[in-house]
């Protein structure tokens, strides 16, 4: 008698994805690949998530509430409380954990952002990296923002110096190692079975594709969203992806009527030309996606493996109205200008933009709902989820209306393949798992399979779901939360929020309040934080340093742990041995949206300082340096107006003067910091990466931070004794 194989289980995760942007889901965006998934199995209309990335992730991998395991923010924002600490706690195993335990082989690809940004470097600590929680492989990237075309990668326990080829694309990358680790294990892995767990950058912006895909939405969108979003209702209506008497809800506040967007050629322009470069982006991945599925089949693995495809929030608002060029700069320092951003419409998703679409468009992906991804509305915690697994999902291309969170993951993976999730993992005692075996909601649609409460919580934004009914808080940063209403929808008849029962069911609202204090108390919800970028401030300004020492040949530097220069004077200080003519990069810090570069080129030394695509400055001494040992430096001083006066100079060299109106913050560069060469994304097209230092020996740099100026030290004697 022939014996079953071992299932095998592949769970993909996209990245800011809306409830209605797979075709399957009612969009004009063509995602065959997710969709023929979706023929093969079930798709969920109330499946949940957080509201953001890091949460989600932390319940899928746990099967737990993410404040209960640290994780009720992003690492970035984690704020040394019990539910924000930006780590899963020890006491909450992992689904790799667990099933390693179980002998299966465990592969990790893509996004992780479950670590303490301080933990990124080179040297650890390791315990919260995927291999310290059950993974046997990784490669990867930490945090988010993602540049598809440069992006910041890791292997195992280590970054990697990785210098992209021409037509590189990150998502491609990524899934060729998810398909080169699979077949690894086919080769050695005899009869256990694997676990992959792809966590793609796609579709959180930049919004990057290759050109022949951004070619094939040219025009598309001309329409506007508002048009959009009605063909996309109606598509997901008669899909029954939605029920018949489903209402759009409103715009949201700050998107306009697309009537009055047309009369601004300019925005018009730019706007569709974001959300082309979304709808690009988004079939890219799909083609891919595609190539991952079909080696599941020629590897004969198709009718053994349970597959999962999830978003892990709705889509995101951050593009503000008017959608960006440079998002980190809209984002952190200030807006785009869109009379400016058009000039640069042709480098839209290509290694030349860090695009976003704007809020009209987010409310697009999230159709027919309100609000978005860091909000407890529908449209930032309602996410498609797709689940083919062959012997036990009907290949039914059914839709399933019951309520299910992503907390529900791990507990029906485990009770379909026959592991008990074990007491102890490692010594430590593990938490009650929070979620529920679904698998009852494959083969029926009856409403009672489902879950019958759930709280929601995301930067003071509220929610509890019970039994069909929801009741939302839509917090306002800096207000008092105790004093902001509360609205209440009944969602088994009003799907997309849109007819508040609050006042005509106070006593309802205020049980439902009250459960909800309950249920925040008992998972470590409270207090609650609605600080953003200021809190990933004070966490870099926590582990600053005075002086940080770099190397050629070290490992990148992640960009959360660079030097935190923000409103500080700063310096530069390179000791070089000089034998011939030297050229080379000193210190590369961030990208070409923002960072700078401190390098030597036809003998001269240069300090190019990168604010955004448009404003650049350069500084350069026009004497030589001399052979033998040489200081150089290039000094930040801060003025009171946070403008700076770079010098730089050199042994035996005058010095040239700078003034630079508007510098970065430390968490504002957009990309990591090297030394020796420019790795990752270019700061300049001065030279081509990653001109690498040569012409006599880099001793060190060193980067020193201050509250004051600080002094000019050219004395290269030190070297001399070195030397000897």
């Amino acid at each position: 008698m022939s014996v079953k194989p071992p299932t095998n289980v592949v769970i993909i995760v996209l990245d800011d994805v809306g409830f209605s942007d797979l075709g399957c889901y009612g969009s004009e965006i063509a995602t065959p690949a997710m969709d023929s998934l979706a023929a093969q199995g079930v798709r969920y209309n109330n499946f949940h998530v957080t509201a953001m990335c890091s949460p989600t992730r932390a319940s899928l991998l746990t099967g737990r509430n993410p404040h209960s395991v640290g994780v009720g923010i992003i690492a970035e924002w984690a704020n040394g409380m019990p539910g924000y600490d930006g780590r899963i706690h020890a006491s909450a195993g992992t689904l790799a954990e667990i099933l390693r335990g179980e002998g299966y082989h465990t592969l990790a690809v893509g996004k992780w952002h479950l670590a303490g940004t301080e933990e990124y470097g080179a040297a650890g600590p390791f315990a919260n990296w995927p291999l310290g929680k059950g993974f046997n492989r990784w490669y990867g990237f930490h945090g988010a923002l993602a540049d598809q075309y440069h992006p910041e990668l890791y292997i195992d326990n280590h970054p990697i110096h990785f210098d992209a080829k021409p037509g590189y694309h990150l998502t491609e990358d990524l899934v060729d190692q998810s398909i080169g680790m699979v077949r690894d294990h086919q080769v050695s892995g005899g009869e256990r079975p694997f676990f992959l767990y792809l966590a793609l950058g796609a579709c959180h912006w930049p919004h990057h594709a290759p050109k022949e895909f951004l070619e094939r939405y040219r025009g598309h969108y001309d329409q506007g969203w508002d048009a959009i979003r009605q063909a996309r209702i109606q598509r997901q209506i008669e899909m029954g992806v939605l029920p018949a008497d489903t209402q759009l809800a409103e715009r949201n506040p700050g998107v306009q009527p697309w009537t009055q967007v047309q009369a601004d050629d300019d925005l018009v322009n730019l706007s569709t030309r974001l959300q082309e470069a979304y709808a690009a982006f988004l079939e890219h991945t799909d083609a891919h996606l595609g190539r991952l599925l079909n080696e599941l089949k020629i590897l004969g693995l198709e009718q053994d493996t349970a597959i999962l495809l999830m978003s892990d929030n709705g889509a995101s608002p951050e593009g503000g109205p008017t959608g960006a060029i440079n998002l980190r700069k809209h984002m952190v320092y200030e807006k785009d200008d869109p009379k400016q951003a058009i000039q640069h419409l042709d480098k839209i998703g290509s290694d030349r933009a860090y695009n976003h679409y704007s809020t009209g468009w987010a409310q697009v992906s999230n159709t027919p709902l309100k609000w978005y991804k860091k909000q407890t509305h529908g449209g930032g915690v309602r996410a498609p989820l797709i689940v083919k697994w062959p012997g036990l999902v009907p290949a039914a291309n059914a839709v399933r209306p019951q309520f299910h969170d992503v907390i529900d993951i791990m507990p029906t993976l485990l009770a379909n393949l026959g592991i008990q999730a074990p007491a102890t993992i490692a010594g430590i005692a593990q938490q009650p798992i929070h979620g529920m075996d679904m698998s009852p909601s494959f083969a029926s649609d009856r409403l009672e399979l489902r879950r019958k409460r759930q709280y929601f919580e995301l930067l003071g934004d509220r929610a509890i779901w019970e039994d069909g009914w929801k009741a939302i808080c839509h917090h306002t940063k800096g207000d008092d939360p105790d004093r902001e209403p509360w609205e209440l929808y009944h969602l088994d008849t009003d799907f997309s929020e849109t007819c508040d029962l609050a006042e005509a069911q106070p006593e309802r609202l205020e049980r439902m309040k009250a459960i909800w204090l309950a249920e925040a108390t008992a998972h470590q919800v409270l207090p609650l934080d609605d600080r953003e970028w200021d809190r990933a401030a004070d966490r870099i300004r926590r582990h600053s340093r005075a002086k940080h020492v770099f190397y050629p040949g070290m490992s990148r530097v992640d960009r959360l742990m660079a030097p935190d220069v923000t409103g500080r004077s700063f310096s530069i200080k390179a000791e070089i041995i000089k034998d011939e003519p030297l050229h080379g990069v000193i210190l590369a810090w961030g990208s070409r949206f923002g960072g700078l570069s401190f390098f030597i080129q036809d003998g001269h030394v240069v300090l190019q300082y990168v604010f955004s695509q448009d404003e650049s400055h350069v500084l350069r001494l026009p004497d030589v340096l001399p052979t033998g040992p040489v200081v150089m430096m290039a000094n930040f001083a801060r003025n009171s107006d946070q403008s700076v006066d770079l010098t730089l100079t050199a042994t035996g060299l005058t010095p040239a003067t700078l003034r630079i109106s508007r510098t970065w913050p430390t968490h504002g560069m957009t990309a990591g910091l090297s030394c020796g060469a420019d790795r990752g994304h270019p700061v300049t097209d001065a030279y081509e990466r990653p001109y690498t230092f040569g012409g006599g020996t880099l001793r060190r740099v060193a980067v020193e931070v201050s509250d004051h100026i600080l002094p000019l030290d050219l004395d290269p004697s030190h070297l001399l004794a070195l030397e000897d």
